[in-house]
């Protein structure tokens, strides 16, 4: 059986105000969404946990996460607390989405080391794990290769049974990590140069993605169905969909054909169509858009959420 449709709103913060912030995630919370996001860099956007705490205290229902913050600014005994301590404020209304980090340049202005994607990728494991042990256990002694706890015991505990947590990306090492590890499974369809530098859109279509869904499905195997599949949309066009999509298409290298019918944008009139083929097809069922798309996939979220 599928899933119902969730949809969440990723905003940077990027040129607003204390009062513009919680208007923003109100708006989000009056229009339907599920979950109010918040992305981790270091070089523009709100800092997400303290920004979602501010979310937390200007909401009622709508849940907050952030999407994804970077394993690699934080250690994960502290992020645990941090996230723990959002649960507890909001409720129970926290997910936390995380990924191995992947702008270079970021690390670098901050004289944080950028390791080998492998190496990330195998941090990030390590961090999910523990940080699962800190939130449902008492004291945890854990010994990895790049973490090690001993007899410690985090506070305060979530008030969820289990924070669900989104671990996200386009690599296979990480996809396959997010099949064994994460409730939430999430495709960007883009790709980072080792060195954290320029991208590439090799899974960007919908031919290609297949192949990054096969892998997620193979890895994850009986715990498939326990699996919600996360595709996060890049823009959402309803005015002008054919030219936006034939401009989109030429920075890409791809047809406008196979522009329109990627899973990373929603333009035109044929979004929900679109968004029930694609759940049919490789089991996206939660849809995140950025801010500047939240007006156009509102009545997209009022007639297919929860559907």
């Amino acid at each position: 059986m599928a899933r119902a449709f969730r949809f969440g709103v990723s905003i940077s913060g990027v040129g607003m105000d204390g009062a513009g912030w919680r208007d923003a995630a109100r708006k989000a919370e009056d229009l339907g969404f599920d979950t109010f996001l918040v992305a981790d860099h270091l070089r523009q956007g709100f800092q997400p946990m303290v920004a979602l705490a501010a979310v937390a205290e200007a909401t009622s229902s709508i849940r907050l996460g952030t999407f994804v913050i970077n394993n690699d600014f934080r250690h994960p005994v502290l992020l645990a607390r941090e996230a723990a301590t959002l649960d507890v404020l909001s409720g129970g209304r926290f997910e936390l989405g995380i990924g191995a980090g992947h702008s270079g340049d970021e690390y670098r202005e901050a004289g944080i080391p950028f390791d080998a994607a492998r190496v990330r990728v195998e941090r990030l494991g390590e961090s999910v794990r523990l940080m699962k042990q800190l939130w449902s256990e008492g004291r945890v002694d854990f010994a990895g290769n790049h973490y090690t706890v001993s007899g410690h015991e985090s506070f305060p505990k979530p008030v969820q049974a289990a924070i669900p947590v989104l671990v996200g990306g386009n690599g296979r090492d990480l996809l396959t990590l997010a099949a064994a590890e994460a409730d939430i499974v999430g495709f960007t369809g883009f790709w980072v140069g080792e060195d954290g530098r320029g991208r590439d859109f090799p899974h960007f279509t919908a031919a290609s993605i297949a192949n990054r869904v096969e892998l997620v499905r193979a890895a994850a195997g009986a715990g498939l169905a326990e699996l919600e599949m996360n595709v996060l949309v890049q823009g959402v066009e309803t005015r002008k969909p054919r030219e936006t999509a034939e401009k989109w298409a030429k920075e890409l290298g791809v047809s406008p054909e196979e522009m329109a019918g990627s899973p990373f944008v929603l333009f035109g009139s044929e979004s929900e169509v679109k968004l029930i083929s694609y759940r049919e097809r490789f089991g996206f069922s939660y849809i995140v858009a950025f801010g500047p798309g939240m007006d156009a996939l509102a009545p997209v979220v009022a007639r297919l959420r929860g559907t």
